[in-house]
């Protein structure tokens, strides 16, 4: 009696190249919301950190150059696709984690909304973090 068995692999060599391209564009959509995001905080630091500190956390200094540096920096190296499963586990958690910690208010609409937003990129960059970068990217090389 043989037995076979079938192997998950990501994007296959096989798969038509509009899907490495789809993958690329995603990438490149996902990442700009965090790039901005990140210059956006670069380029006020004080109003970051008074947002930081209002939500109650600590270390509002040390949260703004980690928070900065992991939006710009991972958002980047999503674009390039280096180390594309990594990174977008890494966004995919901080996602998660600004969900809860700036957007929990559920009785107010806006951030709610905000809430599930980025439970919705959390699930996107798990579907990068799944299936990879795609033969465009870094990771290919």
């Amino acid at each position: 009696m043989t037995t076979t068995t079938a192997s998950v692999t990501s994007a296959p060599s096989s798969a038509p190249a509009t899907g490495h391209v789809l993958a690329a564009a995603g990438r490149v959509l996902i990442a700009a919301i965090f790039i901005l995001s990140g210059i956006g905080k670069i380029a006020n630091p004080e109003a970051t950190i008074g947002y930081i500190a209002s939500a109650g956390l600590p270390f509002a200094p040390a949260a703004l150059i980690a928070a900065a540096l992991i939006e710009v920096g991972g958002g980047l190296a999503l674009i390039a696709g280096f180390r594309t499963r990594f990174v977008a586990l890494a966004l995919a958690g901080f996602s998660v984690v600004a969900a809860l910690a700036f957007h929990a208010q559920f009785a107010d609409q806006n951030q709610f909304i905000h809430f599930l937003k980025n439970l919705a990129m959390a699930g996107g960059l798990l579907q990068v973090a799944a299936f990879g970068s795609g033969r465009i990217g870094l990771d290919k090389r």
